[in-house]
């Protein structure tokens, strides 16, 4: 097999970054904004452009082929080279041979509240753009060769660069706060090359030293894990996965838990961390926010409980037992986030709480909302029920008695209201002040097949051949691909997801319906070795849609194809 570091790929799709860097460098530089050229992009208090990348010839523009790898970026022009790493999460080093380049400001005027100001610092000589859209600096230091400066001191519209020039040369930039001593070269850039290779190749061997010759997109599967990793800043306390370091560039309070069991078979502290990194921010009703991010903090939706049938499905893969004082506050958030649904979110009288959108759902245009946006989603009643055995199996864990009865007598209520949803061929959401019932041609209708155990055999099959219909020859759609609301980009409106598939294929396996999640397994696992981990994909063609460099597809896929790398080692060792 090749070596992880030496992956290739398509920069207009993966950006190039490095585990903790606030920064990358992608032709994506906002919401569904691609340009020409790539730019050096920082995340810090959101997505922004700060310079762009231009390859120059004998001072002129040229055309340069690039090519990517989770060590590298190349762009080679007709005569000559420019090649960057990344040292550290904070400096990128670039060097050149026969070619030069420009770093123009992204930004097209300073004013007193926007912008970049570009000065020449007379401590040692470089120069340093700030930005007012990340409240950061950028360091251009000349570890080789020389560099000219245009537009220094200069206010309102106008040309800010720095280029680089000199047969050969080489620059660090940096990006800092307030100051930082001058930068001073420790280590050549062949040495930093060779070391983030071994990074990279010891993260890859960490969570996926099963891979075989089977599971050919594990490596570029986890570069995109690996290189969309934020080191704790701002908010954010602890290491954190981004959905994307595209403009998808936050952690959202269901996503998170797919990141997590992809760590989890060797990255165990790293697991934990991602698994638990929403519950910092649980509010004072126990509710999870919707998104996180390195300024800002949502509240204004929630996402669903899945956070039970996540750990579950963690603890089962982690190598070593959690420690008891973790595992105790994991039990507690745990605790907080249910009785949030239960005491925030039901109508007095019921038993089943509701969505207040499809947002909170995470399926947020699904057709089962089409009705009324306010449901008792039969998805979330399934999620609570698993969360609800979790919480009575933790509590005995702990010797906490009374609360396991407790659990389990809640869980029983929520089993029985669960099944009030299903009319015979499938579950239906009702609103939850008219009791008008939903449409049922979405898979989010078909969820509560994540809470098997709970359910009699007659609505598993019934439920498996619902699911049947949906799953194409790339996997389960979204939308029955044969009704009238069908999109083939209409995001959770037909499109394949990462998310669903996994808890689906889950939840079947669970059943004892075997065959059904083995061939969504390896529909899925086949669509993103042929289309990348896009963060949806049409499922007539398999076609990548929207962000193509999605974690959660990603770590999807990890989880499936480690899975299924387990099932084959196991039928060959009978």
């Amino acid at each position: 097999m090749t070596v992880p570091s030496a992956t290739s790929f398509d920069i207009r799709d993966i950006p190039f970054s490095r585990r903790g860097s606030w920064l990358d460098i992608s032709p994506v530089v906002g919401l569904h904004k691609v340009c020409e050229k790539l730019h050096l992009v920082s995340h810090q208090t959101g997505m922004h452009a700060i310079f762009v990348f231009e390859p120059l010839q004998h001072g002129l523009p040229v055309e340069a082929i690039v090519e990517a790898t989770p060590t590298t970026l190349r762009w080679s022009t007709p005569s000559g080279v420019i090649e960057a790493v990344f040292e550290s999460d904070s400096v990128l080093r670039v060097r050149g041979r026969a070619a030069e380049l420009r770093l123009a400001d992204a930004t097209p005027e300073l004013t007193p509240f926007t912008g970049t100001y570009l000065y020449t610092d007379p401590i040692d000589g470089a120069p340093v753009f700030t930005s007012y859209e990340t409240g950061r600096r950028y360091r251009v230091t000349a570890v080789s060769g020389s560099l000219a400066i245009t537009g220094a001191e200069a206010l309102g519209a106008g040309e800010r660069a720095v280029c680089t020039s000199g047969p050969e040369w080489e620059i660090a930039i940096e990006e800092f706060d307030a100051a930082r001593a001058p930068y001073r070269q420790a280590q050549s850039f062949e040495v930093i090359t060779v070391g983030v290779a071994a990074e990279f190749d010891h993260y890859v061997d960490s969570i996926a030293s099963w891979r075989s010759e089977r599971t050919p997109g594990v490596s570029t599967a986890c570069y995109v894990l690996w290189s969309a990793t934020v080191a704790p800043s701002g908010f954010l306390a602890r290491e954190s996965i981004f959905m994307s370091k595209h403009w998808m560039d936050k952690v959202w309070s269901w996503d998170h838990c797919f990141n997590a069991l992809a760590l989890a078979p060797g990255l165990q502290e790293e697991a934990i961390d991602q698994f638990r990194v929403v519950f910092d921010f649980q509010d004072a009703t126990g509710a999870l926010p919707d998104s996180i991010t390195h300024s800002e903090v949502l509240y204004n939706f929630v996402k669903p409980p899945i956070h039970g049938w996540a750990f579950r499905k963690l603890r089962a893969t982690l190598e070593l037992p959690i420690e008891e004082r973790t595992l105790n506050d994991i039990y507690d958030s745990l605790v907080r986030w249910t009785r949030f649904w239960l005491d925030s979110r039901r109508v007095p009288g019921h038993v089943l709480p509701h969505y207040q959108h499809g947002n909170d759902s995470g399926w947020d245009n699904s057709t089962t909302f089409d009705h009324d946006r306010v449901i008792e989603a039969p998805d979330l009643a399934a999620f609570l029920l698993v969360q609800l055995d979790v919480l009575a199996e933790l509590a005995a864990e702990l010797g906490r008695n009374d609360e396991t009865d407790e659990w389990r007598r809640e869980a029983d209520v929520m089993q029985g209201a669960l099944l009030e949803l299903w009319d015979g061929d499938v579950f239906v959401a009702k609103a939850a002040t008219s009791g008008r019932l939903s449409k049922t041609t979405s898979l989010l209708n078909t969820m509560p097949i994540v809470a098997a155990r709970h359910l009699p055999d007659s609505i598993i099959e019934k439920l498996s051949g619902r699911i049947s219909r949906h799953v194409t020859e790339f996997g389960p759609a979204t939308q029955l691909v044969d009704s009238e609301e069908y999109e083939p980009d209409g995001y959770w409106r037909g499109p394949i997801w990462a998310p669903s598939t996994a808890i689906i294929e889950d939840g079947l396996r669970q059943a004892g319906q075997v065959r059904l999640a083995d061939l969504i397994s390896e529909r899925f696992r086949g669509l993103c070795e042929r289309s990348g981990f896009a963060e949806n994909f049409d499922a007539l063609t398999g076609e990548g849609l929207r962000d193509r460099a999605y974690t959660w597809t990603a770590s999807c896929y990890l989880t499936f194809a480690r899975e299924a790398e387990e099932r084959t080692r196991f039928r060959c060792s009978q």
